[in-house]
């Protein structure tokens, strides 16, 4: 069924088709309309969930790790200050193997104030268990969002599906909606693994645990993470084969021959795949990477790929405070570092709170990187794009 739908109510549809027993939320700009959208849908009986209203998103994450270690398949949706918020029970979720799914509207982080798109809440969790996916547009989030339930409840490991704030969110675009019917047989009854009301199968969760176990318990969740990978691969397989539209850790985007590249998350791979073809009209052999899975990070396929090519620029729409480069970059140069063969690389910093990032702007990444490309020299690794000097 092709639709027009904005980012958040492709995310809703999404809820809807899912019908998840719980889901418990707190309203925040970008995401509110997700949940806002939702609760319509629960109000006028489409859905049979339980919405529990609460009063931060602290307590929405709090409800939604009750509910789910009770045996819910449970869902939420939250930005910024409210993931933020959420941080110390995101831990807990993923600590405890808990699949709940959060559809994350990417935000800026206070201070100072703003409610416009950047990556800084969304990277701020990055290492806090969760698989994070970021999207390109809605019907990337809408699809993902529906892989999303499988891979959490196949990897014991929570998820969150990530859009750009206001790009996406409400930005409207023509997609494909999958029937009713056919998300339900994809995404399957759920059965949990564990629950605390099996009384005849008690377990503990959430119980102490100093010197003894808490190291040995820490790894059970990252090689969850680790193995999630091969669980992420065979349901992109699966929706791929079943609906269409194949989706992986990544894309490669012209990268076959590149001599220059950019690799990107989210909204900005669109913009510049435009100008990708400009280049390749003119005969300039740009590519784009654009990175979908971030967690878990996969180390050597990008790697492998972006070894072959001279000259990469990395695009990161936050900053990691860290005096040296955005986490995309960091990230990127660590698992290149054992390759003999490395591309010169450059950062830069973009689209803080909300600051657009144009056509012309991608183009002045480019020359740059054909500056690179023929000079050999990189006068100032760390760049920030598009900011007022």
């Amino acid at each position: 069924m092709r639709l027009t739908k904005t980012g958040n109510e492709a995310m809703a549809e999404a809820m809807r088709q899912i019908n998840p027993d719980v889901v418990a939320a707190y309203p925040i700009t970008p995401a509110t309309e997700i949940v806002q959208i939702f609760a319509s849908f629960v109000a006028d009986g489409l859905v049979d969930t339980e919405f529990i209203a609460v009063e931060s998103e602290h307590s929405a994450m709090s409800a939604c790790i009750g509910a789910c270690a009770a045996g819910a398949r449970t869902m939420t949706s939250t930005a910024s200050q409210g993931l933020a918020l959420m941080w110390e029970m995101l831990y807990i979720a993923s600590g405890l193997r808990l699949p709940i799914v959060l559809a994350e509207v990417n935000r800026s982080l206070s201070s100072p104030i703003n409610i416009h798109c950047d990556h800084s809440d969304t990277m701020g969790a990055r290492d806090a268990g969760w698989i994070q996916i970021f999207c390109e547009n809605a019907q990337e989030a809408y699809d993902s969002l529906i892989q999303a339930v499988r891979i959490a409840e196949e990897s014991l490991l929570p998820i969150m599906v990530t859009t750009d704030g206001f790009i996406i969110s409400h930005g409207m675009e023509t997609m494909e909606l999958i029937e009713d019917k056919e998300v339900k047989t994809f995404i399957g009854e759920y059965e949990p693994k564990y629950t605390v009301l099996d009384i005849d199968n008690p377990i503990t969760m959430g119980a102490i645990d100093f010197t003894d176990y808490y190291f040995e318990h820490k790894r059970q969740t990252i090689e969850a993470m680790r193995n999630s990978k091969e669980i992420i691969a065979k349901v992109n397989q699966k929706f791929g084969a079943k609906f269409g539209r194949h989706y992986g850790f990544f894309e490669e985007y012209k990268l076959e021959d590149a001599d220059i590249a950019i690799v990107v998350l989210g909204s900005t791979a669109g913009t510049s795949k435009v100008v990708i073809d400009e280049l390749r009209q003119k005969g300039i052999k740009a590519g784009l990477l654009k990175l979908r899975v971030f967690r878990p990070f996969p180390v050597q396929e990008i790697a492998q790929i972006l070894s072959r090519i001279p000259c990469v620029a990395v695009m990161d729409r936050s900053d990691s405070l860290n005096a040296s480069g955005g986490p995309v970059w960091t990230e990127i140069r660590s698992a290149l570092y054992d390759f003999n063969t490395r591309p010169k690389m450059i950062n830069y910093i973009y689209g803080l709170g909300g600051r657009n990032i144009g056509l012309e702007m991608l183009r002045s990444v480019f020359e740059d990187l054909k500056n690179i490309l023929k000079t050999d020299k990189i006068d100032k690794q760390i760049q920030y794009l598009g900011m007022r000097k």
